[in-house]
């Protein structure tokens, strides 16, 4: 049934203040231990001075083949990244798998399980995981190699909830733990994401908003920052050895501002046509839009195409495309196979690979 004229202004406040939050803000950083960014200084994007870096790569292939552009469209188990609230959309239970072959031949995978409980919300796990492979340790002095080898291993272990307070306003919100470890260190910490969702009164337009990574900053540590030294060679008779460590600067997480429209341009029988985009504003970059495409036929074949980052500074981010398959198995059991292709300019292209089962 359609809200009333009250309740309308309450969520439009709501999706206000998100898209407001988005906008740049001068100062997100008196440079302590608070989320968020140093201050801006005229066009320095802060590009690199942010800390877990793969929680910005995204989720599933569809998302990607559409540009990145899934906040307002988040309809399946992908939610859990793009925005929580739409996990209220989510019909019984599924498990989603996804694997990418993401650039200088790192994997970077997600797993996911959800479940519908009705009235009371869906309920969501997941997990995101990055392995850059075996790699050479290289110094100044053998810059060849030393004959050992250590890897980059990144994860985050998310719980997240959504639901539906009307038929046409959801919010959602995820809590996640989150760890990088690089050889024989790490760092982790905690963070949250939070999601809304709204269908307009006029039934084809949704309008989506999220903020993503807000939780304090994280520091390496660990037995590769520490040393012996003599603190004063030059002299006898002192303590030769001092054991010592590194000290390492705490970086803040990248946090998103992501606000996002989808309008079902058209949608008669057996055709449908989704037109989606989103506008976000990371605390370590310019703003950038993302834009995406999709035809999908009884809803049983899928072609999408899209843009990402666009507007981005000195971005390598560009075009994308992919393509899925809805497939019914039984009356209980649905399968979904997803493909995307996303260009990265001079550093070549990833591949982006998706299956849920739903049932």
């Amino acid at each position: 049934m359609d809200i009333n004229k009250r309740e309308m202004r309450r969520y439009g406040v709501i999706l206000i203040v998100l898209a407001l939050a988005a906008m740049p803000a001068r100062a997100q950083d008196d440079g302590g231990d608070a989320p968020g960014g140093s201050p801006d200084e005229g066009t320095i994007t802060k590009v690199g001075t942010t800390a877990a870096q793969f929680l910005k790569l995204g989720v599933g292939a569809r998302a990607i083949a559409l540009g990145g552009s899934f906040v307002a469209e988040a309809s399946d188990l992908s939610a859990l990244y793009w925005n929580p609230a739409g996990l209220s959309r989510l019909p019984g239970s599924s498990v989603q798998l996804a694997h990418t072959e993401y650039l200088a031949e790192i994997n970077y995978n997600f797993a996911a399980f959800g479940t519908s409980m009705g009235n009371l919300g869906t309920l969501a796990f997941s997990i995101i995981f990055l392995d850059s492979g075996n790699m050479d340790v290289r110094t100044e002095d053998r810059p060849e190699g030393t004959g050992e080898q250590f890897k980059v291993q990144d994860y985050a272990l998310q719980i997240s909830y959504g639901r539906a307070l009307t038929d046409r306003f959801s919010i959602g919100g995820t809590f996640k733990y989150i760890q990088e470890r690089i050889w024989h260190s790490k760092a982790s910490t905690v963070a949250f994401d939070v999601g809304t969702l709204f269908t307009t009164p006029y039934e084809r337009l949704r309008l989506g908003a999220s903020m993503s990574n807000f939780g304090p900053k994280m520091r390496l540590d660990g037995r590769d920052i520490l040393f012996s030294e003599d603190p004063s060679p030059n002299n006898d008779g002192n303590v030769e050895i001092v054991n010592a460590q590194f000290r390492t600067d705490r970086h803040p997480l990248p946090l998103l501002f992501r606000v996002g429209l989808a309008w079902d341009a058209f949608r008669s029988g057996d055709h449908r046509l989704l037109l989606s985009t989103d506008a976000a504003h990371p605390n370590d970059n310019s703003e950038y839009l993302n834009v995406g495409a999709e035809y999908s036929f009884r809803d049983l074949l899928a072609l999408r195409g899209g843009y990402r980052n666009l507007f981005e500074e000195d971005g390598e981010q560009g075009l994308t495309f992919g393509a899925g398959l809805n497939l019914r198995v039984d009356r209980s059991l649905r399968a979904r196979f997803d493909y995307a292709y996303a260009d990265f300019g001079r550093l070549t292209q990833t591949h982006w690979f998706t299956m849920e089962l739903g049932f």
